[in-house]
């Protein structure tokens, strides 16, 4: 992303023109890199009680995952079945082809109900996936709403000091589990998105010493470079039918403006043309409207315009002097983004239809938000006693969880859709 911090003040340290300061390229295989650690450290008042037993003839850990899941959720609290509302038994099994098949019932305590008797299969390698989809459908049965267990996380992580810095690229399961590099860097890498259908990832790259933006497979690692203009190439944002990307360029005089690259043509069109810096764009869920970053009242704010030339800018927000990083949420009735309360910056939450505001998060310099694929969770950047950690709230601001890396900074989280 551009921030806009760094024309309004000092605090800023990823400006686009100030990142080229290294070497060169490196790309790598896939590997396994350090887990992001999970610490609960807020919850709702009155949890659920659920005791999840270990499941028969288990090879794995697949209770210790749900127990994880659910508790991680902040909905549950998990315990013996003796003090516990719902109870999830549950057995596996092998069969001749390898595949692991788990069967797992819950059970209401209080009535004596069944409520699930499921049985569901995955290769021995996807286990953990199974361990989430079964939560994900406990979540579903006793709260009524969809989670977000089964998804993935995009993420950037940078170890060392300059000037031998290493960026890296990460993707690994909600829980930071599963973890594996799909590009590193000894230059920059900045603003990783999914793609709609969860099978690429956009991102900038500045690799021959000037911003690109490129489009990868996360399983093969095939990519391409889709935009290396002269200037600032930025803020890549996927259409929901994952056919074009929004992003930020620069003119030859150095001013940015949001455009929309249709990726098969290679077509581009300018959406906005004005003196100010428009940049950060995101796409309704609709993708009828684009919601960016503009300076062009006098601070950062954020604004909306049709994806078309010659659109006409709508001001979105007006409470405070700073808002920025505008992120749409899958049913399109709310609007996260970046604001500022004194000399901090937190993630907000703006209620599209009556323009209530509500501040989430409570650190000094908190951003990069990113709604859960559910829309019920953001994910957002954070720095805690000078690291980059991740961390995620609640949309209603009652769960607040730390992911901290036991190296490095983390930093641009990108949360991934539902997968089939």
């Amino acid at each position: 992303m551009i921030d806009l911090r760094c024309r309004f003040s000092s605090s800023s340290a990823r400006v686009l023109t100030c990142a080229l300061l290294f070497f060169f390229v490196a790309l790598a295989p896939p590997r396994v890199v350090a887990q992001l650690q999970v610490d609960i450290t807020s919850g709702v008042t009155a949890p659920i009680p659920i005791a999840i037993e270990d499941f028969t003839d288990d090879p794995q850990t697949t209770a210790t995952v749900i127990r994880q899941n659910l508790a991680r959720s902040g909905r549950f609290s998990v315990g013996v079945r003796t003090a516990s509302d719902y109870l999830v038994i549950g057995r596996t099994s092998i069969g001749a082809d390898g595949r692991i098949t788990f069967n797992y019932e819950l059970t209401n305590l209080l009535t004596g109900q069944r409520l699930l008797v499921e049985r569901i299969s995955a290769a021995p390698t996807a286990w953990r996936n199974a361990a989430h989809r079964i939560s994900d459908r406990i979540h579903q049965t006793i709260i009524g709403a969809r989670s977000a267990f089964a998804t993935r996380i995009a993420y950037v992580s940078v170890e060392g000091a300059p000037p031998a810095q290493r960026y890296q690229l990460i993707v690994a399961d909600a829980d930071g589990e599963n973890s594996r590099v799909i590009l590193q860097s000894r230059l920059p890498l900045m603003s990783p998105v999914w793609s709609p259908d969860g099978e690429s990832l956009a991102y900038v790259s500045f690799e021959t010493r000037a911003a690109a933006i490129y489009v990868q497979k996360v399983r093969t690692a095939e990519r391409r470079r889709v935009s290396g203009r002269a200037g600032i190439n930025n803020a890549p944002a996927w259409s929901p039918d994952g056919r074009r990307l929004a992003l930020t360029l620069s003119s030859a005089g150095g001013n940015l403006d949001v455009h929309v690259l249709d990726l098969a043509s290679g077509e581009l069109l300018r959406v906005t043309d004005h003196p100010a810096i428009d940049t950060e764009p995101v796409w309704s869920p609709d993708g009828t409207q684009l919601y960016f970053t503009s300076d062009r009242a006098g601070g950062p704010q954020i604004y909306r315009a049709a994806p078309e030339v010659g659109a006409r800018p709508q001001r979105i927000t007006f409470t405070g002097a700073y808002n920025a990083r505008p992120r749409i949420s899958p049913d399109g009735r709310q609007l996260a983004h970046v604001t500022r309360e004194g000399s901090a910056y937190r993630i907000a939450v703006q209620d599209l239809g009556n323009g209530t505001v509500r501040v989430l998060s409570k650190g000094r310099q908190d951003e990069s938000p990113g709604f859960s694929p559910d829309g019920g969770t953001l994910i957002f950047a954070a720095r805690e006693r000078a690291q980059g950690v991740l961390a995620t709230v609640s949309v209603d601001g009652l769960i607040l969880q730390r992911l901290q890396s036991a190296r490095g900074d983390v930093r641009e989280p990108a949360w991934g859709p539902f997968l089939p």
